[in-house]
């Protein structure tokens, strides 16, 4: 409880009894407004029990992440403003099931896998239950306060002579989440394999009274990519798994690979080289956006850098050609899988290659028109110059960074005419544009910036051409 107030007594005594209690209390307002604010710049790492887990969670103020290192090491959930993205399933919650060769426990969440997958031959990894997955991994605190950093160590897989070691870092003033995966030869021959992230996020039900909540899965749950416009696949992906005609799926008119999630299983491939991909639930509207950097000099895995998995019921035929749906337990969850691959990596004995990705929580809307580097663009940005001289900037975004949105303007030569500062921003709120202010000297162009209070630039989120009133009908 706070005791801080101000002093507002009509009498002389009442004045003199108030002050005097404001100034005893003010040396306690003071801490508490410290102990807050030191809170707020905290990060923390602390075991926590989450669904029956002994589980490690890191927090900062927007995020918690849940980690059980037992279970192959993995990121069972990430909430962020109260949001929990992951898929964890409800039937395996708090247990641990040993390596099984043959069988698959899918505790969801977000893991390490390997790549090519298949049983063709020792080149290819089999991906059921065996120690890559579901073995148990070492947990072991590097830091926490300004940073927090974990590392999760997997034991040495004799079959396919890798060994896992992943890093997870957090910052205090950022929501911004940091892998690095290291994949080590330990066996005494050369090997080639790609590590894959694993993301299972959770399609079921929209919130209950939503026009979007249907029969068993979110039916507003979307997933994007940049598709290559030089791809090695026809129609710029590839269809791995499932109906090759799927209205679910397609490459729009902007260039962005869509998948609008239904409950019916499909994996498809892209070779995207902009490094990111990004989760946006419709329902909720939160987006999730991983980052990647996509190296042209290295092979990817069947050339993939990007793979998207529907989770739900398999086409299949029957001896006599009869198509139907599988009724098998698999296929029972709903859930979409977001999958980042590394290139592939040719190692000696002792030898490891490195592979860090990014992951950028925040707000979403019933747009999307792509990722930048401050956010991501719901409703483009529009400048249009008024009669009055001022112009009128409108737009809505997610952003990635707190602090405050910063309109540079430019003149026809391209050269800077000054800066206005228009809003405060968190990531944690959408952030809905619609200013008129004063610019410097006659622009012709405009860039969105998100700047903290320091005068870091968090970078663009986007950048037009300033437009006559008749230009922006």
């Amino acid at each position: 409880m706070n005791f801080c107030f101000r002093a507002t007594g009509s009498t002389l005594r009442l004045s003199v009894i108030v002050s005097a209690v404001v100034f005893t209390l003010l040396p306690l307002c003071t801490a508490t407004a410290a102990q807050e604010d030191l809170q707020h710049q905290q990060c923390r790492v602390e075991p926590a029990e989450y669904k029956g887990w002994h589980a490690q969670a890191l927090s900062n103020h927007w995020l918690q992440l849940i980690v059980v290192p037992q279970n192959g090491g993995r990121l069972m959930q990430v909430t962020f403003a109260g949001h929990p993205y992951l898929f964890v399933n409800p039937k395996l919650a708090g247990q641990y099931l040993p390596p099984t060769p043959g069988k698959w426990f899918n505790y969801g969440g977000d893991k390490l896998w390997l790549l090519p997958e298949g049983n063709d031959d020792e080149q290819h990894w089999v991906g059921d239950s065996d120690l890559l997955d579901d073995g148990p991994f070492s947990f072991r605190k590097i830091s926490e306060g300004k940073q927090c950093e974990i590392e999760l160590t997997g034991p040495a897989d004799p079959q396919t002579g890798i060994q896992f070691v992943r890093t997870i870092r957090l910052d205090a003033d950022s929501p911004r989440i940091r892998f690095h995966a290291v994949m080590k030869n330990v066996t005494g021959h050369t090997l080639e394999w790609s590590m894959q992230s694993v993301s299972q996020y959770n399609t079921g039900n929209a919130p209950p009274g939503d026009p979007s909540t249907g029969a068993g899965f979110n039916h507003d749950f979307w997933t994007f990519t940049p598709a290559n416009p030089a791809s090695s696949y026809l129609d710029r992906y590839h269809v791995r798994f499932g109906p090759a005609q799927n209205p679910a799926v397609g490459v729009k008119a902007d260039g962005l690979f869509t998948v609008h999630y239904v409950h019916m299983a499909a994996e498809l491939w892209l070779d995207s080289t902009d490094g990111w991909l990004a989760v946006v639930d419709g329902a909720s509207k939160y987006a999730m956006v991983e980052r990647f950097e996509y190296d042209q000099s290295k092979p990817y895995p069947g050339k993939a850098s990007v793979i998207f998995w529907t989770n739900g019921p398999e086409m299949r035929l029957s001896k006599d050609g009869v198509p139907s749906l599988s009724s098998d337990a698999d296929a029972t969850p709903t859930y979409l899988e977001a999958e980042l691959n590394s290139p592939m990596c040719r190692l000696h004995p002792g030898e490891s290659c490195e592979f860090d990705t990014d992951w950028l929580p925040t707000r979403s809307g019933s747009e999307f028109h792509g990722v930048k580097d401050a956010g991501i663009v719901l409703r483009p940005l529009q400048c249009v110059l008024a009669e009055n001289g001022k112009v009128r900037l409108s737009g809505s975004f997610g952003v990635f960074s707190s602090g405050h949105l910063a309109a540079h303007f430019y003149d026809e030569h391209g050269s800077p005419l000054g800066t206005v500062r228009l809003a405060d921003v968190d990531p944690a709120e959408p952030v809905v544009l619609d200013a008129q202010v004063v610019p410097p000297g006659e622009p012709a162009r405009v860039s969105l910036h998100v700047e903290d209070d320091h005068g870091v630039d968090y970078g663009t989120l986007q950048e037009v051409l300033v437009a006559a009133p008749q230009d922006a009908r």
